[in-house]
């Protein structure tokens, strides 16, 4: 079985995609308020399906078995936001880059600015960008998924510079990862015992939900 695995497809209803930023806040005397940031963030995902069929019932119980009761890890996306919003045509990314060359919607880091601030290349001209868009870093098996804080448009040779929340970890990921925008992913695991909702004769809906896991997966 191939790890990690992709989420199935039996659609989806809704989806709760979001980052945890480990934050402690202490209020004081003389209304003083001190907050200190820590760690790594992560991010949570809760998944409900509207189940159509007998054999979709099928492809998410086999996906409950194999996508993390024996450390197995998904591909986990908003299914909402595949792609960037203002590129998203329903179909895969393509093109041709400013450069030359098929476009797959992957690109390459030009310079690591800062762990908030990337410049990339290897775009179409005029690709555009948009504010809550999802960039994934990927290199040596490892996912850094991002959104975008501000909106910007690929130049006339396929560049851009992206800012982005929360910082990318530059002890992890180097001016060598991939830059990708066609379902741009983090690696998670199901919730143990998140699995909600029963097989009925009519349509019903299913739950579940995942949390991402910091682990390096060959591919």
């Amino acid at each position: 079985m191939s790890d990690p695995i992709d989420l199935p497809d039996v659609g989806y209803r809704s989806v709760e995609f979001d980052p945890v930023r480990p934050r402690a806040t202490e209020r004081m005397e003389g209304r003083r308020t001190e907050t200190q940031t820590f760690g790594t963030p992560w991010w949570v995902a809760k998944y409900t399906v509207q189940i159509l069929s007998r054999a979709d019932f099928g492809k998410l119980d086999a996906f409950q078995m194999s996508a993390g009761d024996d450390g197995e890890t998904f591909r986990a996306y908003d299914v909402y936001r595949p792609r960037p919003i203002l590129e998203d045509l329903g179909v895969p990314l393509s093109g041709v880059k400013a450069g030359g060359g098929a476009f797959d919607g992957t690109a390459t880091i030009e310079t690591i600015v800062s762990s908030r601030e990337i410049d990339i290349q290897g775009l179409p001209a005029g690709f555009q960008l948009s504010t809550g868009d999802y960039v994934e870093f990927r290199e040596a098996g490892q996912s850094s998924l991002h959104r975008l804080l501000a909106a910007v448009t690929a130049d006339v040779d396929g560049k851009a510079t992206l800012t982005i929340a929360f910082g990318l970890d530059t002890q992890n990921f180097t001016d060598a990862a991939e830059v990708r925008f066609e379902k741009p992913s983090c690696l998670m695991q199901v919730d143990p015992g998140s699995f909600s909702g029963p097989k009925t004769r009519v349509p019903g809906d299913r739950s579940f939900s995942a949390t991402e896991v910091f682990i390096a997966v060959e591919e």
